[in-house]
């Protein structure tokens, strides 16, 4: 997935009212830059960290500038949510996803009371994934999730499950954005019922991928699968409590 270009540098300054940052560009003039984060960005909005901005000439935007990436343990991070899907449905269209090739893609499925992200339909089979964006480290080299308590994730879990129940395939989907990662666990220092909840949806049958990008100032992109860790999750002590390098 190709980003908005050009991108300017700058360093952060604060992050606020969860969707605002205040950043100090490298002219050091101060703008103020939309944040698509809905997370706390635990490790991803610390002062003083690099971030890479860009721009819309759209009069009718509020903020013309929005924060697309972070520079966190020397790896770019995209901490934009809304382009994680869209990472994901280039790389299922594109055949690029071990296990999920050769499928039709249906974005934002009705289900029960919800939304999930994606239907995959070949050969008679239709999968339901919802896709989760993933951005904090509670180790080095252990990419987790959630960054803060989520009920909303909590909920497309049992979504999942009932679907499994329904006869369908379901997939959680987490599509992790730290470069440094070597593997994934859920993060239950952080949200214990959604580590709870992760772990009797894989019993149930519900299927977790765990998907590394590359990211660089010009694109995010998948590149690789990620073994995943259910037992030896870290305790609650070896989380992080507030952002900065680990």
């Amino acid at each position: 997935m190709k980003l908005p270009q050009p991108l300017v540098s700058g360093r952060l300054v604060r992050r606020y009212k969860r969707f605002l940052a205040d950043v100090e560009l490298d002219d050091g003039s101060i703008v103020t830059a939309h944040t698509p984060n809905t997370g706390s960005m635990l490790q991803c909005a610390v002062p003083g960290q690099q971030l890479l901005l860009s721009r819309s000439d759209n009069p009718n935007r509020k903020l013309p500038w929005t924060w697309e990436l972070v520079l966190v343990n020397g790896h770019w991070v995209d901490i934009n949510t809304q382009r994680a899907n869209r990472v994901v449905e280039e790389a299922l269209r594109g055949n690029a996803i071990d296990g999920l090739q050769g499928y039709a893609v249906r974005r934002e499925f009705p289900f029960a009371d919800s939304r999930i992200d994606f239907m995959l339909e070949g050969e008679g089979e239709r999968v339901l994934l919802e896709v989760k964006n993933v951005t904090l480290c509670c180790q080095p080299g252990l990419a987790c999730f959630p960054d803060a308590v989520t009920l909303r994730g909590q909920k497309h879990l049992r979504d999942l499950m009932a679907a499994v129940r329904d006869g369908w395939r379901s997939i959680i989907f987490f599509l992790v954005q730290r470069g440094e990662a070597e593997s994934f666990t859920p993060a239950d220092g952080i949200d214990a019922e959604y580590g709870l909840l992760l772990r009797e949806a894989v019993a149930s049958g519900v299927e977790l991928l765990a998907c590394k990008t590359t990211i660089s100032p010009v694109e995010t992109r998948v590149i690789s699968r990620l073994p995943v860790n259910l037992t030896d999750a870290p305790s609650p002590e070896a989380l992080p409590t507030r952002g900065g390098e680990l």
